[in-house]
């Protein structure tokens, strides 16, 4: 990395980048749209990530709020982000940050290992960002959500990293 300066990951306080991405169900999504129906938590991740893997099935149970949008953005094509979605039970809305494009948004975001989130206020302000699965940093985010992502029987691990 001689001479590259390295990626920092977009942190709170921090205004959100702006970006348009193809959404899984057709047609563009940006993030302006997105921040006009509301607070979103965007998860950055890559369908061959174990932690991302994870992590899904809690984003997921997160979805189910009426407080916080889940907006996925997948780094794999189409077909593969579907099956991803299906086989991990992902109902909530995804978009796609294909290499193809470049990486728009991950690049935006600073995200250098997935998966990687980031709560960001209407304002267009990033209030949260975090990187890995992180328990207590899910559990955070469903209390503001008001939604619960782990229950009693869920064996997770405190930390891994992505």
């Amino acid at each position: 990395m001689w001479g590259r300066k390295a990626k920092v990951m977009a942190a709170a306080g921090e205004q959100a980048p702006a970006f348009q991405l193809k959404s899984l169900k057709g047609g563009d999504q940006s993030l302006q749209k997105i921040l006009s129906q509301g607070p979103a938590l965007l998860a950055f991740y890559k369908i061959g990530c174990p932690v991302c893997q994870l992590t899904a099935p809690y984003l997921e149970r997160l979805s189910a709020s009426r407080k916080l949008q889940i907006v996925g953005v997948s780094q794999d094509d189409g077909d593969s982000t579907r099956s991803f979605n299906q086989r991990f039970g992902v109902t909530f809305p995804t978009l796609l940050d294909e290499a193809a494009a470049g990486y728009p948004a991950s690049n935006g975001y600073g995200v250098s290992s997935v998966p990687s989130l980031f709560v960001v206020e209407t304002d267009g302000r990033i209030s949260k960002s975090f990187s890995g699965f992180s328990k207590q940093d899910l559990e955070e985010v469903g209390e503001r959500a008001g939604v619960a992502p782990f229950g009693p029987e869920d064996r997770v691990p405190e930390f891994k990293a992505g």
